[in-house]
């Protein structure tokens, strides 16, 4: 069988499931995982839908893992699985199996065999493993967990965003944040109803794809300020959190105008600047290109305002000819303003001012 290379390993994938352009997914995980090890000084992987097997030979080769659980549900997959593991399985560093990952979380928590790193890199909604993933992580470890389900999220299906995320999601501009946000509110709540929290580690959206790394705490995270509903005004553009006790009068601040609700959601940071910075500053070489850039964005835009600007609707709403939005976020910080890029849309920015700020600046420059 012909043989893959990425990253430190080579793999068959035969009639399995792989993408080789995500794989700066693959390499942020691989890096989170190294990380977690040198700060802690272990690391344990369940890889509870392993496909090719390409990430559990990650974890294991790069990572520096000293057990992997790698389980993929199509048993039509032993052979290659076989063949691609068998080193590892071969020097007692990883165990494979096939079985329902619902199982595998749930057989985690009966033995208390707790895992310093799960990925689930499942397709489709995540919604059905929100809560059995969480059963398998150990406090202080990280869940890897993704979402391709972006109609929901983004408001085209508002009945099935209920469904999935029990908030009400709606159509906007920014709507891909919403994706990253509905999803990581749904994790919150879930651990917040076993008395746990979850911090982000860095939160991705790339290729319709929704992806979120979050670490378990042992304490509630959830609050009415974190945990809420963003408002969208469409007449003037701009944004809002809306509180609770605020869901009866959700005026916009600027026109007065009905705020388009969607929530709730997590309003709360997208990342955590300090990991992000050992990740950035413990680049493995055999990591993509792009991933410094791109860890420089998360990190960026980790504890920005819930929301971003767009230079067509700033040149649309403010009939002008916008500058480069590099000199817009320069003019935008020397006003006082915090602003930076963000990896969430090529056109995008992120910033503390508001819509018509943005526009003043703009036609100031």
């Amino acid at each position: 069988m012909e043989k893959v290379e990425e990253g430190r390993v080579s793999f068959g994938v035969g009639g399995a499931f792989y993408r080789p352009e995500t794989r700066i997914v693959r390499d942020l995980g691989v890096l989170a995982g190294w990380v977690y090890r040198q700060q802690v000084g272990a690391l344990r992987v369940l890889d509870a839908m392993t496909g090719c097997g390409v990430r559990s030979l990650r974890y294991g080769a790069e990572s520096g893992a000293s057990w992997v659980w790698a389980n993929e549900g199509n048993r039509d997959l032993g052979g290659l699985l076989g063949e691609n593991l068998g080193g590892a399985i071969a020097s007692g560093h990883c165990k494979l199996t096939f079985e329902n990952a619902h199982r595998v979380f749930f057989h985690c928590y009966s033995e208390q065999d707790y895992y310093d790193l799960v990925d689930v890199d499942c397709f489709g909604s995540a919604a059905p493993y929100y809560s059995t993933a969480l059963w398998a992580v150990k406090i202080g470890g990280l869940l890897y967990l993704t979402s391709t389900d972006g109609r929901s999220a983004t408001g085209h299906l508002p009945g099935k965003s209920l469904q999935d995320y029990g908030a009400f999601a709606r159509s906007h501009p920014a709507a891909h944040e919403q994706g990253l946000r509905l999803l990581l509110g749904a994790l919150q709540q879930e651990a917040a109803s076993r008395g746990m929290g979850i911090q982000p580690i860095f939160s991705l959206y790339r290729g319709n794809t929704y992806r979120v790394m979050v670490r378990l705490g042992a304490k509630v995270r959830l609050t009415p300020q974190n945990y809420g509903f963003l408002g969208y005004c469409h007449h003037c553009g701009d944004y809002q959190g809306v509180a609770w006790e605020k869901l009866g009068r959700s005026l916009c601040l600027r026109d007065e105008r009905p705020l388009t609700l969607t929530g709730p959601m997590w309003l709360g940071e997208l990342g955590d600047r300090i990991f992000l910075d050992a990740m950035r500053s413990s680049l493995l070489p055999q990591l993509d290109s792009s991933l410094p850039p791109l860890l420089d964005l998360l990190q960026a835009e980790a504890d920005f305002p819930p929301y971003f600007y767009t230079l067509q609707a700033i040149g649309k709403r403010g009939k002008l000819d916008l500058p480069p939005k590099a000199q817009l976020i320069q003019a935008l910080q020397a006003q006082g303003y915090r602003a930076t890029a963000t990896h969430l849309n090529a056109q995008g920015l992120k910033t503390t001012a508001s819509l018509a700020t943005c526009i003043a600046v703009a036609r100031g420059i």
